[in-house]
């Protein structure tokens, strides 16, 4: 993935000038992940409303995270990567989860990406945050989350199907 973050910059400049059908305009790479990451995002929380919470301790086999887990941990991981753009201080996951508690630590750690996803822009959208395995773009940041968020949203679906629930991204609209 680093090996293609210098590029975006390119990349960003070479969809600019692609001709689009009917005179629409080009979004930018900044709003195409925004776009990506708000999908997303409405899955996870309809994942998490959807879930019963006697069920928020399930595993899919002995060896992974129970359901409960996986939502601390996507808001765990946001945390950390938006905080980059936003500046604020992660929250800590709640000391004793509830379905309640996990959804409200969850919510927070949308809100701040929205923040964080609001905050690129094409001029800034090249500028490098972080350090170590943490060290992105701007906007290799936001696809860094939105990627991370997609993975983790397939394995929770996986999880609504062990229970006989259809997760949100397969319901008829």
């Amino acid at each position: 993935m680093k090996l293609l973050l210098p590029a975006l910059p390119l990349l960003a400049a070479a969809c600019a000038l692609a001709q689009q059908p009917s005179g629409e305009t080009t979004p930018s790479l900044a709003e195409e992940a925004k776009q990506a990451y708000s999908r997303v995002k409405t899955n996870i929380l309809k994942a998490a409303e959807k879930m019963p919470e006697p069920d928020y301790s399930f595993k899919a086999t002995p060896e992974v995270r129970p359901f409960s887990e996986l939502l601390a941990h996507v808001a765990g991981s946001q945390f950390r990567a938006c905080s980059l753009l936003t500046g604020a201080s992660p929250a800590q996951a709640p000391s004793n989860p509830t379905k309640a508690s996990l959804t409200a630590y969850l919510q927070a750690s949308f809100d701040n990406c929205d923040k964080a996803y609001d905050s690129v822009t094409p001029a800034n959208q090249g500028e490098w945050v972080g350090s170590g395995y943490m060290h992105h773009s701007r906007i290799g940041l936001l696809w860094y989350n939105a990627t991370h968020l997609n993975e983790m949203y397939g394995t929770m679906a996986v999880y609504m199907r062990l229970k006989g629930l259809v997760p949100p991204s397969s319901e008829r609209r």
